[in-house]
C-alpha cells in the first residue's frame, strides 16, 4: 500500500496582456493497493490440492535447472517417510520390488492408478507422466466436480474418502446424512452420481449392489442383457456363490444350464472389486485407491501430533552446480557474460522463492491444523457427534491470518485422523449437528416467536454463519413449527 504526501495547495495569479490567468496546483493523498507477485505465487501454491501440487512441483522441476528434488522412500498409503518395511504412522507393511524404485503394498496389490500406456523415449512427456499418476480417488473427485454443485462436494469428498481398496463404500449413508445434517435422499443422490462413474461398480455398498450396477450398465450402455442374471443376483446371490444351481433353477422354474450360463457370464464380464481394474503392473507398481492425506494427526503422549506430509514428499533444494555458479558470479562476475549472469541469477532466485513458498505452505497448514485439533479435541476423541461450531473466520482470527488464507489452506485437502480414516479438512468446519442444538436452544429461550431470519442473525452473532433457508431446514428437521404457528 502506498500513501501519497499531505495535501498541499498552490495558487498562482498573473496578468498577461491585460488578461488575468490563474493556476491552481493541488496535491492530495492517495492509497494504492499493489499486490506483490511473491504473494500471488505463495497464495497460488497454498490453495493447490495434493494432486495439483504434485503436478506443479513436477512442472517446476522440469522448467528450472537450478531446482532439484531429493528422492525419499515414502509410504504408499499415507505418504510418510519410511524407515524400514513398516510405515511408522499407518503401520501398513511395504515391500520393495528389486526392479522398481517404488513401494508396493500387498494389502493394496490391486490398488488404483491410472496408466495410459508407456511412451517410448521419443514420445516421453514428463507432464503426461505426472497426470498418469492420478489416483482413483483423485480421478473420481475430478469427475464429480464437473457434475455436482460446490455445496455437494463436501459430502462427495467424504464418500470418496470412505472407499476401501475394493472400491466399496464403507460408511452407512444414514450416518453421513446425520453427520452433515441433510436428508438421506440427498446423500443417496450424490452417491448415485459417484456410482455412475467408471470403473463401473465404484461406490457400491456390498457385492450385490456392485454386480447390479454393472449389469445395469451393460444393459443400458452396451445393449447386453443376460436373461435372469439380474434376478439371480438380486434374490439368489448366496446360493449362486455356493453353487446351488439346482435350487435356483427350481425356484425360478428354469433349467440348470441357464443358471450355469449366468454364473459363467458373471465370472467373465463382471468384477466384484471395481477398483482392482485400475491396478498397474507398470514400472512404478500398483498404487492405492485411497486419497493421500495432506496432514496426519496422530495420538502422542496423551495428546495429538500434527505432521504435514508434503514436507516429506517434496524435499527440494537449489542444485549444487547452480549454487557454485551463483557464488562464482558474485566473486568473479567478469568471468561470465551478461546473458550467463542473468540466466544463473534468474533461475537460482526462482528456485529459492519456490522453496520458500512450499515451506510457507507447510507452515500455514501446520498452524491451521494445530488450531483445528485444539478446537475439536472432543471430535477426535469421541466422534462426529462432538464437533463444535467452528468457522474459518474464527480460526483466522485466532491465528492472526486472513480468512481467505485459512480457506486456501483447507480447500481440497485431506487429513488422516488417529483412527486412520482420511477425511476432508472441511469436516472440521461442519458443525450442523451442533448448529441444530444451538437453534433448538435459541427457540426454547425465546420470549416472542423468532422468525428464521431472526434465528440466523442470532447465530451470526455467535460466529455461526448460515442462510435463513438453512435455518428453516434444520428447524423442520428438529420438528419445530415456524414462528407464525408457535
Amino acid at each position: 500500500m502506498a500513501v501519497g504526501p499531505n495535501p498541499v495547495a498552490f495558487h498562482l495569479k498573473r496578468r498577461v496582456d491585460g488578461v488575468v490567468m490563474e493556476l491552481d496546483v493541488n496535491l492530495t493523498p492517495q492509497l494504492n493497493m499493489k499486490v506483490s507477485p511473491r504473494l500471488v505465487a505463495a497464495n497460488h501454491i497454498l490453495e493447490l490440492s495434493s494432486l495439483e501440487l504434485q503436478q506443479f512441483v513436477s512442472t517446476e522441476l522440469d522448467e528450472n535447472p537450478a531446482l532439484e528434488k531429493l528422492e525419499q522412500e515414502t509410504c504408499g498409503i499415507c505418504g510418510s517417510i519410511m524407515h524400514g518395511s513398516i510405515c511408522p504412522h499407518c503401520l501398513s507393511e511395504q515391500k520393495w520390488d528389486d526392479n522398481s524404485a517404488e513401494l508396493s503394498d500387498p494389502a493394496i496389490e490391486s490398488g488404483a492408478m491410472f496408466w495410459r500406456g508407456t511412451a517410448t523415449d521419443e514420445e516421453f512427456d514428463p507432464l503426461t507422466q505426472v497426470a498418469d499418476q492420478m489416483s482413483l480417488a483423485e480421478y473420481l473427485l475430478l469427475e464429480l466436480r464437473s457434475v455436482l454443485p460446490p455445496d455437494d462436494m463436501l459430502i462427495a469428498e467424504y464418500l470418496v474418502g470412505n472407499l476401501d481398496e475394493r472400491g466399496w463404500l464403507t460408511c452407512p449413508v444414514d450416518d453421513v446424512a446425520e453427520l452433515f445434517g441433510v436428508d438421506v435422499e440427498e446423500v443417496e443422490s450424490i452417491l448415485r452420481q459417484l456410482q455412475s462413474l467408471e470403473p463401473v461398480g465404484i461406490g457400491a455398498r456390498n457385492l450385490r449392489e456392485c454386480l447390479l450396477i454393472q449389469l445395469k450398465y451393460l444393459k443400458e450402455e452396451q445393449g447386453r442383457e443376460e436373461p435372469y442374471a439380474e434376478e439371480i443376483v438380486r434374490r439368489f446371490l448366496t446360493e449362486l456363490g455356493e453353487h446351488k444351481f439346482g435350487r435356483i433353477a427350481h425356484d425360478l422354474k428354469i433349467d440348470h444350464e441357464t443358471v450355469e450360463h449366468v454364473w459363467e457370464y458373471i465370472k467373465k464380464d463382471l468384477n466384484p472389486y471395481p477398483a482392482h481394474l485400475y491396478s498397474d503392473d507398470g514400472p512404478r507398481g500398483p498404487r492405492s485407491p485411497h486419497l493421500l492425506p495432506d496432514v496426519l494427526i496422530s495420538e502422542r503422549d496423551g495428546g495429538y501430533e500434527v505432521e504435514v506430509v508434503e514436507s516429506k514428499r517434496y524435499y527440494l533444494r537449489v542444485t549444487p552446480l547452480y549454487q557454485r555458479l551463483a557464488m562464482d558470479v558474485d566473486r568473479e562476475p567478469e568471468r561470465f557474460s551478461e546473458d550467463e549472469k542473468k540466466h544463473i541469477q534468474q533461475y537460482v532466485s526462482r528456485a529459492k522463492l519456490f522453496i520458500q513458498n512450499i515451506n510457507q505452505r507447510r507452515q500455514t497448514l501446520q498452524r491451521v491444523t494445530s488450531c483445528l485439533v485444539e478446537r475439536q479435541k472432543d471430535f477426535l476423541k469421541k466422534g462426529v457427534r462432538h464437533l463444535e461450531p467452528l468457522t474459518r473466520a474464527s480460526v483466522a482470527a485466532e491465528l492472526g491470518l486472513h480468512e481467505s488464507t485459512v480457506s486456501r489452506a483447507t480447500a481440497s485437502k485431506f487429513v488422516m485422523l488417529p483412527t486412520k480414516q482420511v477425511v476432508p479438512f472441511s469436516l472440521f468446519f461442519t458443525a450442523s449437528l451442533s448448529v441444530k442444538d444451538v437453534i433448538k436452544e435459541i427457540i426454547e429461550q425465546e420470549k416472542l416467536p423468532l422468525t428464521d431470519q431472526d434465528i440466523a442473525e442470532r447465530l451470526d452473532a455467535r460466529g455461526i454463519h448460515i442462510a435463513r433457508r438453512t435455518v428453516a431446514k434444520y428447524r423442520e428437521q428438529l420438528g419445530i413449527l415456524p414462528s407464525s404457528l408457535r
